[in-house]
């Protein structure tokens, strides 16, 4: 057995004791919580942990299966009233960047640094737009992680404190009672998919793949529910695994400098997601719960998570967070470029000293 496959097979272990020890102790979602706490714990305390690679990413199809799946032909005839919400979302990523850049510009950090940094994209995409702005890839990482790791412990207190939603909806029916060929068209979805979204290029390929080609085959009246409760918590588990893993090797000044900035800026965020989520309450556009889903800038996985969980309309959740990346993908470089957002190796080094 290679050093790596250990690796990943005491990871995995450490997940699953986690998800089995918070289930014993009644916490919610505990196969997201649980193998996010604890290898996030043995993250920060040097254990080599790493993360599962292709394994997490076909763990998220099933995520994309499940809320395509709840696309029906009742949430298509909602697509008007969404339309107004979702204009709201390229106003919200607007706001992020011009409060965020000259934040993480104030905290000391370089131009790339600060601009992807304070960007609300997916990680893989602004680590990627970082690098080849001349960012500090290891800092914009922590600030990123730090950003979903926050929203993802946040999130559910607020569901359940400020909006009153409960997290014990049903997430799908076991797997015995589900039909045989539902399954493997479900199976078949998540793959093909998947594999279809990744050779186009789409962003987000293993969930909105597996989500779009559902979809068709829900509303073609071919599928009738959602994966079985097995497979969705599996693919919980591994992004709680995936979330605490991030945290590997981070040392002491790390944490001090880069996780703490990020955490203050997840407080710039909650304000202006709650913000957002007033008004298209207030306006009529959503209800309460979906509303704050829609706008707390969180992964797409962990947000249809918690709307399945929480009973939210996941199709309507999902959507908003996919404007939102298209956003931040096609917008931020072309923005960072007009905004003259270059390498600065000054400002890196003195953030260094």
């Amino acid at each position: 057995m290679s050093a790596l496959t250990t690796k990943r097979a005491g990871t995995l272990a450490l997940a699953l004791a986690g998800a089995l020890v918070f289930q014993a102790l009644g916490m919610p979602l505990p196969f997201l919580f649980g193998p996010m706490v604890l290898c996030l714990i043995a993250a920060l305390a040097g254990a080599p942990l790493r993360g599962m690679g292709v394994v997490s990413t076909a763990a998220r199809t099933i995520l994309g299966v499940a809320v395509g799946a709840s696309i029906t032909p009742d949430v298509l005839a909602r697509l008007p009233q969404m339309a107004g919400s979702v204009a709201l979302v390229p106003l919200y990523v607007l706001a992020i960047g011009a409060i965020g850049y000259p934040f993480f510009r104030r905290m000391g950090f370089d131009p790339p640094t600060a601009w992807y940094g304070a960007m609300p994209g997916g990680l893989a995409d602004m680590l990627a737009f970082g690098q080849e702005a001349g960012a500090d890839l290891r800092a914009l990482s922590l600030i990123q992680a730090t950003r979903v790791l926050v929203i993802v412990i946040a999130a559910p207190l607020i569901l359940t404190g400020l909006y009153g939603a409960t997290l014990d909806q049903p997430i799908g029916a076991p797997m015995i009672e589900l039909p045989l060929g539902e399954l493997a068209l479900m199976a078949a979805a998540a793959l093909i998919g998947w594999k279809l979204a990744e050779r186009v290029g789409l962003f987000g390929a293993s969930i909105l793949g597996p989500m779009i080609l559902t979809a068709a085959l829900s509303l073609g009246d071919f599928i009738h529910s959602r994966p079985p409760t097995e497979a969705i918590l599996v693919a919980q588990l591994f992004i709680g695994l995936s979330v605490g893993v991030q945290y590997v090797g981070v040392t002491l000044r790390e944490l001090r400098v880069f996780v703490l900035s990020g955490l203050a800026f997840v407080g710039v965020l909650a304000v202006l997601a709650t913000i957002f989520t007033e008004i298209v309450t207030l306006t009529g556009l959503a209800e309460p719960a979906e509303g704050f889903l829609a706008f707390a800038p969180g992964g797409q996985a962990e947000m249809a998570v918690l709307a399945l969980v929480a009973g939210a309309d996941a199709g309507f959740v999902i959507l908003h967070h996919m404007v939102r990346i298209i956003v931040v993908i096609l917008g931020a470089p072309i923005a960072a470029r007009l905004a003259g957002v270059r390498s600065g190796g000054a400002d890196r080094t003195r953030r260094r000293e």
